[in-house]
């Protein structure tokens, strides 16, 4: 039985991400589902922040462990994993940044969580579409410009 903080599953085939490009942002990485793939920037460090609340709409892309992490054609960085004290999962991770999908991101090509600040708690966060190069995607504004509330606490502003 599924919750609201459970990310959709990804196909169980393929390359754990492919880098792919997103109008307005460049190429960047995404998870099996082609679903884009971002990083906090409290995060840059491979410490794991989004914890409790944050994980309802933040999703971490999760492997199983020992699962190869192959090359991928275009993605110059390096995959790795972290556990997540948390919950106990696998996460991977790319040149040492947790990666996480976004939920108001419901289909391939969409990057709705790009330059996006929000708050859970007493964390904030920075979070930013993860290019190839693992370099943060460029600071222009996602493609549904606004702000927004998350139901049940968290919030968030696009832009700066």
């Amino acid at each position: 039985v599924g919750t609201a903080s459970q990310a959709p599953a990804a196909p169980a085939r393929g390359p754990l991400v492919s880098a792919r490009k997103v109008a307005g942002i460049g190429t960047v990485l995404t998870d099996r589902s082609g679903r884009t793939v971002y990083s906090p920037l409290q995060e840059a460090s491979g410490t794991i922040a989004c914890t409790g609340s944050c994980l309802g709409f933040w999703f971490p892309v999760s492997v199983a462990p020992g699962t190869p992490l192959r090359p991928v054609a275009g993605v110059s960085g390096a995959l790795g994993t972290i556990h997540r004290a948390d919950d106990g999962l696998t996460q991977l991770t790319y040149n040492g940044k947790p990666l996480y999908t976004f939920r108001l991101d419901q289909a391939a090509g969409q990057a709705h969580g790009n330059n996006v600040s929000d708050r859970f708690g007493s964390m904030s966060f920075t979070w930013h579409a993860v290019t190839a190069s693992g370099q943060p995607a460029g600071t222009a504004p996602s493609a549904s410009p606004g702000a927004y509330s998350y139901p049940g606490g968290g919030t968030s502003g696009y832009g700066g």
